[in-house]
């Protein structure tokens, strides 16, 4: 029984938030998401290691439905603010961000309590989106939470022909994730970030978070 405690205090969850990227929607519409990557060898996740990108509405979106399904029985962190004069092309403003989440999501993987939520782990280890998340985590998706975790693969496309042969192979037709959506405008998008690439603003300062017990109701 103490083995068996002690494994659970040793175990790590060690989460980065880096890489920011311009995302455009049209010619005067654009935002900026992040790669969440997610190393971790505790029992509360079934993929241990994970790379997916989110932008800071879906953080937004992730505290208020985390707050709802704890019934405000955990504290939960706060997010960096929002902030009306946030420019894409201000480089302090995203570093700090960045920080934030990052923060944000060591804080709360330390809580026991809510590594037992399926949205958390749809959003940290699936493409799904915020709306999916949901209804996945009601039960109202021909998948389950453990099939859309692991529906994506995690290795970065270097061609379009690898990016259509991981789509043929992994993707659920059903997810609208960045990365299994139709694959034409991905295509575009990887085309685009290539011309349009600029230095990285990554943060490599990753933090391991101890998680002292796990609820086994995850994923």
């Amino acid at each position: 029984m103490r083995g068996e405690t002690d494994h659970a205090v040793n175990q790590i969850i060690s989460v980065w938030v880096r890489d920011p990227r311009i995302r455009k929607n049209d010619f005067w519409h654009a935002f900026i998401d992040y790669e969440i990557s997610l190393h971790t060898d505790s029992v509360c996740f079934t993929k241990k290691i994970s790379s997916v990108r989110r932008r800071y509405s879906e953080f937004v979106w992730l505290r208020q439905r985390l707050q709802a399904n704890s019934l405000l029985m955990a504290q939960l962190p706060e997010l960096p603010p929002k902030n009306p004069f946030f420019s894409l092309n201000n480089a302090q403003q995203i570093t700090q961000r960045m920080k934030g989440l990052q923060k944000f999501l060591e804080q709360v993987l330390q809580n026991p309590l809510l590594l037992s939520d399926s949205c958390l782990h749809l959003f940290l280890q699936s493409q799904l989106s915020v709306s999916k998340i949901q209804a996945c985590a009601a039960g109202r998706t021909h998948y389950s939470v453990a099939q859309a975790v692991h529906s994506c693969g995690l290795r970065r496309f270097h061609s379009a022909e690898d990016l259509q042969k991981d789509l043929s192979m992994s993707c659920d037709s059903d997810s609208d994730s960045s990365e299994c959506r139709d694959p034409e405008p991905r295509i575009k998008d990887l085309a685009m970030n290539k011309a349009e690439s600029a230095p990285s603003l990554d943060l490599m300062g990753a933090r391991q978070v101890e998680t002292l017990s796990c609820s086994s109701g995850s994923p």
